[in-house]
């Protein structure tokens, strides 16, 4: 936030103040601080009554703000540059914290750094002025704002006494009593020897980090979709400190409602209600990270006006928006917004039942189930993507109880001899109960009935000798089979080939037949040869069963593509708790219970 304030009581009126004036105004602070103090009312609060609850949260809103008195109420704690509205601000209840517009002009940039020596001087000049600004005699200060936050290691020399001043300033700052918010326009970097720089950084001060948004790139998305990508911007700005060990308890969030082109926030966005809907899910954002995570501050800035392109009509009823979203008491949002202005407080938000992960169009996706397919598959990921495909898929492609019975007798009676105690023994050493096998089954119907209706192109006699040398080495064997299965081409004889036909037909003794069982229909296939390589059989033997395989794999190609299109679509009215969202994939549980695929 790079602003120079122009008179109106502004950073250039303080700076005229005789310092020792100011350091008179300390002592007479520090008195009225120790008789408040004994005051039991004061109890629940933080030193010179802040709010005690986290997060505090802060509005700029001095003399660049025409609307300021909007802020001037209990329940707000506001900010401010000068001597002159912030008495005004708590004289009608709100509480006050210190701005230091200018920090650059206390320590220097990384190109040009300040002397060393005069950085202290400084520092104590910010707090005397804090003191009698917020007269507080332990103030809050925001300091506006550190450059280079993302400069990657190793650092030039100028940059690297910028830092070493930044250091001296925010440690003389705490010494003296202060609690300093150093403001951070870009991602820090934080790796390596920069970590270390952090992390004795947040020894002396607090951390806020400006995360600001295209107001119209968010609106293109939509509630759900926009309120997303918000929460995990929010998310990564406080986790970006927190995963090199500072605490979130020393980092805030400052959100942007600029409306000046080029700065991150309105950029243009109409109609009005547009603009205070995207407000308003940016608070609901900011809301729901800080119950996940719990760090210190929420700030916001943009409401001030200093130049053509600041000026918007809007900013009073966007400001009471903002107010309303954190706190029906604080403002009368709605009435402000006007007509198109959606009041609803749940609409793209992460509102979910116990025991419930995801909310999607055709259902909720529960943690039970995800924890207990995770048993089986040995992967939360995996077992994620497959439950959520299922959701999809069953949006499209229902499957009667009748059905579903029939292909559970089937699998029994191929696969387990018709004994039920078999097949459930099977499930226990897999770690599945009978639900989990159930659902497979019902996937593998589901898609067997998609797949019915696309129709790919015949391979050519090229893909199918390229077929018969490249799994020369597959397990295959000479069948009969009646009636002709879909892995004979349909045909009554043929070459099985491991993968495409039942595993039963290779548990066949050679000579003998056996009655397979499929959920539509019995075929009995009989072993004319032992099983052997694929390359074993000639081209012209086994080219019906390759030409089947080769269509197969097509159709499930196509139909992977076709589900995973789905999907991706699905995610944009899916909510997931923490937005921790599925990958798209496909249905491979087969993989996992390989005893479950059904005979085709």
């Amino acid at each position: 936030m790079r602003c120079r304030l122009r008179g109106r009581g502004g950073f250039a009126a303080a700076s005229v103040f005789n310092i020792s004036a100011v350091k008179r105004l300390v002592v007479l602070v520090l008195g009225c601080v120790t008789i408040f103090a004994a005051a039991p009312r004061q109890a629940q609060a933080r030193e010179c009554g802040l709010p005690s609850k986290s997060p505090v949260w802060v509005d700029f809103a001095d003399g660049s703000v025409p609307y300021w008195p909007m802020f001037a109420r209990p329940g707000i704690v506001a900010t401010a540059a000068n001597f002159i509205y912030p008495a005004q601000l708590r004289a009608l209840g709100a509480k006050t914290v210190y701005w230091e517009m200018n920090f650059r002009q206390r320590v220097g940039t990384p190109t040009n750094p300040m002397e060393p020596a005069a950085v202290e001087n400084w520092a104590d000049r910010v707090f005397y002025r804090a003191v009698g600004s917020s007269a507080c005699a332990t103030p809050w200060i925001a300091l506006n704002e550190m450059w280079g936050s993302n400069v990657a290691t190793p650092w030039s020399p100028t940059n690297a006494q910028y830092r070493q001043n930044v250091i001296t300033f925010v440690r003389r700052l705490k010494a003296l009593g202060a609690h300093p918010f150093l403001l951070l326009s870009t991602r820090p970097f934080t790796d390596g020897e920069a970590g270390d720089w952090w992390r004795e950084a947040a020894l002396y001060t607090n951390f806020v980090r400006e995360i600001y948004f295209s107001a119209p790139q968010i609106h293109r998305r939509g509630p759900i979709l926009g309120s997303r990508t918000l929460r995990s911007a929010f998310r990564q700005g406080i986790t970006d400190l927190t995963s090199i060990g500072i605490p979130s308890a020393k980092i805030g969030l400052f959100l942007g409602f600029q409306t000046k082109r080029g700065q991150g926030g309105r950029e243009g966005l109409k109609p009005a209600s547009a603009w205070f809907n995207h407000v308003k899910l940016q608070v609901l954002a900011v809301k729901q990270v800080s119950r996940e995570l719990r760090f210190a501050t929420i700030w916001s800035w943009g409401w001030g006006e200093w130049s053509a392109g600041d000026r918007d009509p809007d900013k009073p009823a966007a400001a009471c928006v903002y107010l309303w979203t954190r706190n029906h008491s604080l403002c009368g949002g709605p009435g402000m917004a006007g007509p198109g202005f959606d009041p609803s407080l749940t609409i793209g938000q992460i509102i979910l039942p116990g025991g419930v992960q995801c909310n999607t169009p055709w259902g909720r996706l529960r943690s039970g189930q995800l924890s207990s397919l995770t048993g089986v598959t040995g992967d939360r990921e995996v077992a994620y993507t497959s439950l959520f495909a299922r959701l999809v898929l069953k949006g499209y492609v229902p499957v009667k109880p009748a059905q579903l019975n029939a292909a559970e007798r089937a699998i029994v009676a191929s696969r387990f001899g018709g004994s039920g105690a078999a097949y459930r023994r099977a499930l226990a050493r897999a770690g599945a109960s009978r639900a989990i096998a159930r659902g497979v089954i019902a996937d593998e119907l589901r898609q067997a009935r998609i797949e019915n209706n696309f129709r790919v192109a015949p391979p050519s006699p090229a893909e199918i000798s390229a077929y018969h040398s490249t799994y020369s080495d597959t397990p295959a064997r000479l069948v009969e089979a009646t009636p002709g299965p879909s892995w004979l081409d349909h045909r009554r004889r043929g070459v099985a080939i491991t993968g495409m036909a039942p595993n039963a037909v290779f548990r066949i003794p050679a000579g003998r037949s056996v009655a397979l069982h499929t959920q539509k229909k019995t075929v009995r296939v009989r072993a004319l040869s032992p099983t052997a390589p694929l390359g074993a059989f000639s081209l012209s033997a086994a080219s019906a069963s390759i030409r089947a395989a080769l269509v197969r794999i097509a159709q499930d190609q196509v139909f992977d593509n076709w589900l995973m299109r789905r999907e991706s679509s699905a995610l944009a009215w899916t909510t997931c708790r923490r937005d921790w969202l599925p990958s798209l994939g496909t249905l491979e549980l087969t993989s996992e219970l390989p005893f479950l695929e059904l005979a085709k």
